[in-house]
């Protein structure tokens, strides 16, 4: 963050730690066996389920659902794995009521659907627990693939690579595994380091070489990178953030920066939060930055968007969600500048409906207007401002796949970059072994 701990309304420890553990504790405890059961009980298992329909990594949603209710959770978590390996964050994070069980049939006839997110917890949970790797390695291949990116993309190519018996050198530019899960969600979402311990249990399978502190384009090429390797499939994500074009930006901080030192601390009491908090933005990043703030302690915290609520990335669950812990949602706030003599003091913004200007105070300002790709490798063909893509992931360049946020096309969500990086490994092990 720009501003300094020791500037005037920012501080750490504003609540006792006794209360942020509870804050921060998880958002929705997890089902246990007899909840699982009754939860399980109430789906219809559809012939032609429009929950799988919607889920972008085509989980069998209603064989895993039984197979719950049959007393198999373990047999119900490989049905998950084998679609998403990362199906346990997916189950902690995925925005379930937009996709799956939004659909679902007793959602559209009842107002409330199959807990489908919380079941997949349960079962996936309960063979984490069991410390073992569902999976086995296909005989080596001698075949050897560089995936650039430990997040959810990386993470799910180099898995589904390793499985086909694939030798993978998987590289990221931070110190541990896991990019957005690790570093970019609310800390109420994932709780007890599952990010990490999801990563480690996933490259139980075997054959992944992990490459932490190496960053494409500074201290490898992707030239080298396709002369090294048989093949090579770009996820590392979106490391840039947009600027805020007005005057005091430089007073603003970065919302993406504070929900990393957030999720990387050991102490909360220890993280300096404002008095009077605006974000702005109206995606996740947002409500996520504005909901920490306030549990950090913040007793007034602001979400400032320029467009009307159904407008807004984040969704109406999320939206509620942050408005429950006293975050004030601003809607046709257009910012027009931060006023502050070296720290805030003040946002000034406009209403985008009348034109109306006013002013909020404000000690901290967090902008969560979106991430871009800081540096596309040269040779790609670019889509906007990602790297374009066809089929499963392929690129303007032979025997480069790319996929998650980095690419053109789907929606930046955990699930969509776990599908676009197993799809991208199967095109990927289908080219080589035509080869």
């Amino acid at each position: 963050m720009v501003n300094s701990p020791f500037t005037p309304g920012i501080a750490a420890g504003r609540l006792p730690a006794e209360t942020l553990s509870e804050n921060f504790s998880d958002l929705h405890a997890p089902l246990d066996a007899h909840e699982a059961s009754v939860a399980a009980d109430r789906c219809y298992f559809c012939h032609d389920a429009p929950c799988m329909t919607a889920c972008p990594t085509s989980i069998d949603i209603p064989l895993f659902i039984r197979e719950i209710s049959t007393g198999m959770p373990e047999a119900a978590a490989k049905t998950i794995l084998e679609q998403n390996i990362l199906g346990g964050m997916c189950a902690r994070v995925c925005p379930t009521e937009t996709l799956c069980e939004e659909v679902c049939v007793r959602e559209v006839a009842e107002g409330k659907p199959v807990e489908i997110g919380r079941l997949q917890r349960y079962a996936t949970d309960k063979l984490m627990a069991k410390n073992a790797h569902p999976f086995q390695r296909a005989p080596v291949t001698g075949k050897r693939i560089a995936v650039v990116g430990a997040g959810p993309a990386g993470l799910a190519c180099a898995h589904r690579l390793a499985m086909k018996g694939h030798d993978v050198v998987l590289l990221d530019a931070r110190p541990k595994p896991g990019g957005l899960n690790e570093y970019g969600i609310a800390a109420y979402k994932s709780t007890e380091d599952f990010a990490a311990r999801e990563a480690d249990w996933l490259m139980q399978i075997g054959g992944i070489e992990l490459k932490t502190g190496v960053k494409l384009g500074r201290d490898v090429s992707l030239d080298d990178l396709r002369a090294e390797h048989d093949a090579v499939f770009l996820g590392m994500g979106l490391a840039g953030v947009n600027a805020l074009p007005i005057d005091g930006s430089d007073l603003a901080g970065d919302a993406v920066d504070f929900i990393s030192d957030l999720r990387q601390t050991d102490d909360l009491t220890s993280l300096p939060v404002g008095r009077n908090v605006v974000v702005i933005g109206g995606g996740m990043t947002a409500v996520d930055a504005a909901v920490q703030s306030k549990l950090l302690g913040a007793q007034n915290v602001t979400m400032a968007y320029r467009r009307g609520r159904d407008a807004m990335s984040a969704s109406r669950y999320e939206q509620d969600l942050a408005a429950s812990k006293g975050v004030h949602l601003l809607f046709d706030a257009t910012p027009v500048a931060v006023h502050g003599d070296g720290a805030c003091r003040e946002v000034e913004f406009t209403n985008t409906q009348t034109g109306e200007a006013f002013r909020i105070p404000a000690d901290t300002v967090l902008r969560a207007i979106g991430q871009t790709l800081e540096d596309v490798p040269a040779g790609l063909e670019q889509d906007g401002k990602k790297i374009k893509v066809s089929g499963a992931g392929r690129t303007s360049v032979p025997g480069v796949w790319a996929g998650g946020d980095c690419a053109a096309g789907g929606e930046d969500l955990t699930v969509t970059a776990v599908a676009e990086g197993r799809d991208a490994a199967e095109d990927i092990h289908a080219t080589l072994m035509e080869g």
